[in-house]
């Protein structure tokens, strides 16, 4: 229900929503006559207007959504164009798909593989260990556009969520099922050597950004630096991030003898890192290449 909970909070933004310790506030409880955990009361102006109690998740739903009403008219604020809304989406959909093929085996889960923050993507987690499946992730806590999109993008409401091939597997329970049944080893992709891996990669799109973080949310100031002069000449890239997956984080370095982050690939071919993109955008050289 804390799921539950948090993911009406997120969708209802106009409603306050407060959890508490029923023990620890005896005097709330008392006040409201609190005899059953979990049990949700509703507030309006003031007064109780309803009550859940009992871990009844579509009970609960649908009272916060009747009681919201007023709510969302009230706090509602002038809509975007209909042309921004759609461009919005277009461009978060693009961006769901590249997640989505960034690596054979890509899982979207609650915290990291060394921190998972919840139940579920740890044991997912470690099901893929034990089943030695190479994989990347992307910690759908860090950002709500892709949590919540992604949900719609592959009609898919709950995490984690598991892709092979950029198609959509499922969650757990579709995991522990093709487990059980053998069917999960015929569908994970053979593992390629990492050379092979990595000449993949780098050949992924004409211009190709290895650094540390997402274009969105740069883990360091040199990739930060690296992605302002990309978009300011409007270059349209691909990105991989080093800090979900250590083998490419390391091989890569041996694999192209440069050994720092970030790193520049147009065609398959390394240019090099921020230093030498900078030099190369003051002889001019650096526009002259990526125009050829």
């Amino acid at each position: 229900m804390n799921e539950v909970f948090g993911e009406l909070a997120i969708k209802y933004p106009a409603i306050q929503f407060l959890k508490i310790e029923a023990e620890e506030f005896a005097d709330i409880s008392e006040q409201f006559d609190i005899s059953a955990v979990p049990s949700f009361i509703i507030l309006k102006g003031g007064k109780l207007v309803d009550r859940i109690e009992g871990a009844k998740a579509a009970e609960l739903s649908n009272s916060v959504a009747k009681h919201s009403k007023g709510l969302l008219n009230k706090f509602q604020v002038t809509n975007a164009p209909a042309s921004d809304v759609s461009n919005k989406a277009k461009d978060l959909n693009a961006r769901l798909k590249s997640l989505i093929n960034n690596a054979p085996v890509m899982i979207f889960i609650k915290g990291t593989p060394q921190q998972p923050r919840c139940g579920f993507s740890r044991t997912l987690v470690d099901l893929l260990a034990e089943h030695k499946v190479k994989y990347s992730s992307f910690n759908i806590l860090t950002d709500e556009d892709v949590r919540q999109g992604l949900k719609s993008y592959s009609d898919w409401p709950t995490f984690p969520q598991v892709y092979i091939q950029g198609e959509l597997i499922g969650g757990l329970d579709i995991v522990k099922e093709l487990i059980s049944t053998g069917e999960f080893a015929s569908i994970v992709p053979q593992e390629k050597s990492l050379a092979n891996r990595l000449d993949d990669l780098i050949k992924k799109q004409s211009v190709m950004l290895f650094m540390k973080g997402t274009p969105d949310e740069p883990q360091c100031g040199f990739s930060r630096q690296m992605i302002g002069i990309l978009n300011d000449r409007h270059i349209k890239f691909g990105y991989f991030n080093i800090l979900s997956d250590d083998d490419v984080r390391q091989g890569l370095k041996t694999h192209v003898n440069w050994p720092t982050f970030p790193m520049l690939f147009y065609k398959g071919e390394l240019l090099g890192g921020l230093d030498i993109v900078k030099e190369m955008i003051e002889t001019g050289e650096f526009d002259q290449v990526l125009t050829a």
